[in-house]
This record gives C-alpha cells, structure tokens and sequence, in this order.
C-alpha cells in the first residue's frame, strides 16, 4: 500500500518512505521482546510519525535531527498519536516482511 494511502487508513500496512528525522534517537526495553529498542520521530510528506527499530536484530542507526532516511516497515495507527512504523529489520521467524531504515547509503537490517 502506498504510503499515503496508509497514513490516511486506519489497518496496518506494509509502508516505504522517505522522511527527515525530527528527534534524536532514545533507547528502551520491548515489553514483549525484552530487546533493547531505539525510537526517533520522523516528518514524512503525509505528517509525523514515529519509527521503532528493533536493536537487537538491526544494528544501530546513527541518526541525527535533520537526517534523511528511507524507511519499509510496518505503519499501524496509534488513537490519539502520530503513527507508527516498527518492523523495520529482518524477521528471524519470517512471519513478517523485512523492513530496513536506509541512511547515507547503508541498509540496516
């Protein structure tokens, strides 16, 4: 589903895009994963959302405000919030698409 489309929805999508990133990175536990997780807000062409990239299978990404990146992951509606994208890594279990977050021309997966 384009990205657009997605963003106006209210169902969680499989998104690509591109944004500029609004916030330095910050690091928290996955209540269900129990990895370590990094999250940044993003402003895409639709409005702001916020990407939550697992750690513990995706290396780092030395994101900082004013960045541009290319995200694929998963956008579910949070009521009352911006958007989210997570599952912007690899599945291990390959129960979900792949997402990455492209930086300055490196994949991370």
């Amino acid at each position: 589903m384009d990205f657009a489309t997605a963003y106006a929805s209210r169902a969680p999508a499989l998104v690509d895009f591109n944004a500029t990133v609004t916030s330095e990175p910050s690091y928290f536990m996955g209540s269900r994963t129990h990895h370590q997780h990094e999250r940044f807000d993003v402003q895409t062409a639709c409005g702001r959302a916020e990407v939550i990239d697992n750690v513990a299978l995706a290396p780092r990404v030395p994101v900082h405000t004013g960045d541009r990146i290319e995200v694929r992951g998963i956008l579910v509606h949070d009521p009352g919030k911006p958007p989210i994208v997570h599952w912007t890594h690899h599945d291990p279990a390959h129960r979900h698409p792949d997402g990455f977050i492209r930086f300055q021309g490196r994949t991370y997966a």
